[in-house]
């Protein structure tokens, strides 16, 4: 059996910023640059990059708060970002006059911070205060302050909250729902807050008023009030595991808290007079079984009252699943995937019934739907895209097709000699696992090309097509194929797809991904020479043990913010909050499983390997850099080359700003193509 953590050598990598541990980073990143960034080409594709990164023409995409159109952009005159608005009139326009809000790079040389942003929330729905999360060098971890977007400021003496992975929400103009560090036993074993509460103005943090407390096993807790006019209502969330949760509604008189009597592993939301439930499993209620991967609807105050007759907006076929939901004042829209590829469907109400109608959309690659401003307005965002045609954002009315064309990314590279195919691999217990191919129209299938598998398969993430110029410009210019898997553990099919790799049938999301593998080749498209692999997250996990259950199969493997050592993985950052979708080390049988897969446990000395580049980020507080590191340390010391990145910014995404995201990438396409080719 694999290795228990008392007999690993290499914990003190665990401890992020040991002087010790730094050392070693900065001797293997050292190493890393030293080789990439000396190859032909490295440097011409870093500049590259970094222009597309830059690119003043791409779509500034938009949020809506009270008739103006916020936007947080950056470019390289802007590195950490600038927060802008500007009117929907002057949107429309190819050059709109933007107003700057809040300049970030200004703030944090004020400061003496090294702030990166982190996202707002308004006093819906026309408030002029807001609330603005800054994280130190781009970690989960933020600091949230009251700015008036009135006065361009923050506001003195405002709400302020120190530096931890918070919840925060409005209630009213001088209350604010809390979730955060409050202090010894206030967070949970995943890392997240246990407790909310109700903090007016005014008075200290320390004094606001419990609203709930969730056990210290469970995921997180979490409140907020929905400001809908003529509708307003306060909800608590606890959030046991990923999967699993309770819903209260919450009597803003008493502070007495009514359960929503969902089933545990169901999502469920209020739309006005509605409730929403959206089903993981199979739901028998009051005689009739509503099916897995349903989104059902029912009267709110209906429900509370005992009701349970659903209309059905959605239910899932053998090739069909919910891919995301978007609602206007009137409408509901659900975007829907079929074999992967999207439409979308829109739903009113009118004397009383709900009321279906498709949506004419192009037919093609992956289309997104979003309201303007769910609270007074019934237009919404499109969002169409896929890998050969750059992404153009519209604007449409609910029941009508009619889309006026706002924003369209440039073409950053030539797309024209490529073609977009969709195959499907057989998995070893039957499967078929649909995936796409990118690659140029008049080269044989002679196995010669250099061809880049990237995969993800968990959390019910559904991978749809894309338009990417740093991938057109990095890998399918420089000669290259890409490949996408839609690989089960994700939500490419609804519930069911996800559960299927769910803890001890772990396996079938890495068979499906070594099946697309072989059928690449199979199919002359590549051999294992060429066949690169990438995955970021649970996708590093992926390639993890694909690189140590076949490596033959693979020539090169990008392993990035990867999860790799499952004995300990619970026991870093947010992971015990992944006990669900893994399972737990601690318990014997549940570790059984776990070791069979475990990369961290499964590399050995004596194989060969492909040559493997770790990318990580010390900033990165919700995968531990330690997975990554700690990989690294034990391929090294049993003699097989890899090499390694640590960027000491960027948190989870792995880089902060435009000038650290173009380094990764070119260290990482130039790592691929000198392997492959």
């Amino acid at each position: 059996m694999a290795d228990r953590s008392e007999d690993d050598p290499w914990l003190w990598l665990e401890d992020v910023d040991s002087e010790r541990a730094l050392g070693w980073v900065r001797d293997r990143n050292a190493e890393t640059e030293n080789e990439l960034a000396a190859l032909p080409g490295y440097a011409a594709l870093r500049e590259r990059l970094k222009t597309i990164l830059d690119a003043r023409d791409r779509i500034p995409y938009v949020g809506h708060h009270d008739g103006r159109f916020y936007n947080f952009w950056r470019d390289a005159d802007h590195e950490r970002g600038i927060w802008r608005r500007t009117t929907l009139d002057e949107y429309r326009k190819a050059q709109p006059a933007w107003e700057t809000v809040l300049d970030l790079d200004a703030l944090a040389r004020s400061e003496a911070e090294n702030w990166v942003w982190a996202g707002v929330s308004f006093l819906e729905p026309h408030g002029t205060r807001c609330l603005v999360s800054l994280s130190r060098g781009g970690g989960d971890a933020h600091v949230v302050r009251e700015f008036d977007v009135a006065l361009l400021a923050f506001v003195d003496g405002g709400f302020t909250v120190p530096e931890a992975k918070t919840s925060v929400g409005w209630i009213d103009a001088d209350t604010l729902f809390v979730a955060t560090d409050f202090g010894p036993d206030s967070m949970t074993a995943s890392s997240y807050p246990r407790i909310v509460k109700a903090w007016r103005r005014g008075t200290p943090l320390d004094e606001a008023t419990l609203v709930y407390a969730a056990q210290p096993d469970d995921l997180s807790a979490s409140a907020w009030a929905d400001r809908t006019p003529g509708y307003a209502r306060q909800f608590v969330l606890r959030q046991v595991d990923f999967y699993t949760s309770e819903l209260f509604l919450r009597d803003p008189s008493d502070g007495r808290l009514i359960p929503i009597a969902k089933p545990a592993d169901a999502n469920a939301f209020a739309l006005r007079d509605q409730l929403i439930v959206e089903l993981r499993s199979d739901w028998t209620i009051a005689g009739r079984t509503w099916p897995q991967g349903a989104l059902l609807a029912i009267g709110f105050d209906r429900f509370m009252a005992g009701a349970r007759d659903f209309d059905v907006l959605f239910a899932p076929s053998a090739t069909t699943s919910l891919d995301g939901i978007g609602a206007t004042r009137s409408a509901l829209f659900l975007t829907i995937l079929d074999n992967v590829k999207n439409r979308v469907v829109e739903w009113h109400r009118a004397d009383g019934r709900w009321q279906r109608r498709d949506v004419a959309v192009p037919g093609m690659g992956a289309l997104h739907v979003s309201a303007v401003d769910e609270y007074e307005s019934d237009q919404l965002f499109l969002t169409v895209t896929d890998f050969l045609t750059p992404s153009s954002l519209s604007l449409m009315d609910a029941g009508s097709d009619a889309r006026t064309l706002l924003k369209s990314m440039p073409a950053f590279f030539d797309a024209a000699p490529y073609a977009v195919s969709q195959f499907a691999a057989r998995s070893p217990d039957g499967t078929n696992v649909p995936y796409f191919v990118v690659m140029r129209k008049d080269v044989p299938l002679d196995g010669t090309h250099p061809t880049l598998l990237y995969g993800y398969g968990g959390f019910e993430v559904s991978l749809t097509p894309f338009y990417s110029g740093v991938t057109g410009e990095a890998w399918l210019a420089q000669g290259g194929v890409y490949v996408l898997a839609n690989i089960r553990g994700g939500g490419e099919f609804g519930p069911r797809w996800h559960q299927a790799a769910l803890k001890e049938n772990r396996q079938n999301a890495f068979d499906d991904f070594l099946a697309v593998a072989e059928d690449l080749v199979r199919r002359g498209i590549t051999q294992p020479r060429h066949l690169g692999i990438m995955g970021g997250s649970n996708g590093g996990l992926l390639v993890g043990a694909a690189l140590t259950q076949r490596p033959e199969l693979f020539g090169a493997v990008a392993c990035q913010v990867p999860l790799l050592d499952m004995r300990r993985y619970h026991e870093l950052l947010a992971g015990a909050s992944w006990i669900g979708e893994y399972g737990d080390p601690d318990d014997p049988d549940e570790w059984v499983y776990l070791a069979r897969y475990s990369p961290y446990h499964n590399v050995a000395p004596g194989r060969h390997y492909p040559r493997v580049l770790f990318t990580t980020s010390t900033r990165d507080d919700r995968v531990h850099p330690a997975h990554a590191r700690k990989m690294a340390a034990r391929m090294r010391d049993q003699g097989h080359d890899v090499l390694y990145w640590e960027n000491t910014e960027g948190g989870h995404a792995g880089a902060a700003n435009n000038e650290q995201t173009a380094t990764m990438w070119a260290l990482t396409y130039a790592f691929m193509l000198n392997q492959l080719n």
